[in-house]
């Protein structure tokens, strides 16, 4: 019963946020119910290890299926440039994350993939296996892509004068038939996560079925994979789930105590990746415009929109935005690690309470 209440309400909720256009409103809709049925003691106990994994792969094939040859071979000469970009908003977002780590209850790791600027849903569905507490990093990350996609119509026209009287044509492409691409993402979530562990790839059952997806679409052998949209839904689900049925009350006011410190370190992030975007324009001949889209620091889905309508380099725009997502999930990890070894270092700790953390971990373990 307890079940069927969480999934009813998910569902009556997640409703009205697809209408209006919120992004990942699945995973964004089962956390705030996961939050408040959790602290109503009404919410299951956890969601069960095997379901989470699951959910990690499903996530790990769709982020991968954003890859694509075309895209790819668009950023031509420029790909050092643009690796060079996303490594530095990779490591200023993990530098803010340390510092969101000043407040009590938050450890560096925490942080520093709270602050991670991509690949939310993925961060936030290998946060608690990483050492991280996901309750916080779901909190920032959604806060950080809503923030992002909320302001982009306001800077795209008030600093950048776009010209939406020349939208971009974007051709369909073919997609496999429904069994095809069950029975791909089946064989890539089960291999991909079992090759995953045997190489000990941090967030193995993420990581390895994106890897393996990533390879599939550069090799020209996808043949036309698609997730099915209800298993993506069903994915940010369980993730969000996850992360909200560990709520506590406590736990809620340290997340409540680190909103302020997180959005000033979003906009310092906003402020500093437009910066680079200039940068990027200044070296590629991209306008300025074209710039400040490839380089924003999530909102995928508001970036594609917005480049449609203006008329700007949707591939390039793209491109660039899929080498940002898929740096930050596979080196951010690593980073946010080399982070926490270092404070370590200097004699601070891990810097998270065991109030905080004890319920974090506990309840729900997503991989061995």
């Amino acid at each position: 019963m307890r079940w069927l209440l969480l999934a009813a309400v998910t569902v009556v909720v997640t409703w009205p946020l697809e209408l209006v256009g919120v992004p990942s409103a699945a995973l964004f809709a089962a956390l705030v119910v996961g939050i408040a049925l959790a602290l109503a003691a009404v919410a299951p106990a956890r969601v069960p290890r095997r379901l989470g994994v699951a959910a990690q792969g499903v996530l790990g094939v769709y982020i991968g299926t954003m890859v694509h040859q075309d895209a790819v071979a668009e950023l031509g000469p420029h790909w050092p440039l643009v690796i060079g970009i996303a490594f530095a908003t990779l490591v200023l977002s993990v530098a803010c994350g340390a510092l969101l780590a000043l407040h009590r209850g938050v450890s560096v790791l925490t942080g520093s993939l709270a602050l991670v600027a991509g690949g939310a849903s993925g961060l936030v569905a290998i946060a608690r296996e990483l050492g991280g507490d996901d309750r916080v990093v779901s909190v920032v990350q959604y806060l950080r892509v809503a923030l992002v996609t909320a302001s982009m119509p306001v800077v795209v026209t008030l600093v950048y004068h776009a010209d939406r009287s020349r939208p971009t044509f974007i051709a369909e492409t073919e997609s496999a038939p429904w069994y095809l691409s069950l029975a791909m993402l089946v064989g890539l979530v089960v291999v991909g996560a079992l090759a995953g562990r045997l190489v000990h790839l941090p967030g193995a059952g993420l990581l390895g079925p994106l890897a393996l997806t990533v390879a599939l679409e550069l090799s020209g052998y996808s043949f036309g994979l698609a997730v099915p949209v209800v298993l993506v839904q069903l994915g940010y689900a369980v993730i969000g789930w996850q992360a909200g049925l560990a709520f506590t009350r406590e736990s809620l006011r340290t997340v409540g105590r680190t909103l302020p410190t997180a959005i000033g370190l979003i906009a310092v992030l906003g402020v500093v990746t437009a910066g680079l975007g200039v940068l990027l324009s200044r070296l590629t001949g991209l306008s300025l415009l074209e710039g400040y889209l490839a380089t924003s620091p999530g909102g995928v889905y508001a970036v594609l929109a917005t480049a449609v309508e203006t008329g700007s380099d949707v591939t390039f725009i793209i491109a660039a935005q899929v080498v940002r997502i898929l740096m930050m999930l596979f080196a951010a990890p690593l980073l946010a690690r080399g982070v926490v070894w270092l404070s370590r270092r200097l004699g601070d700790g891990d810097g998270q309470s065991r109030a905080i953390t004890e319920a974090s971990r506990e309840p729900i373990r997503v991989a061995d």
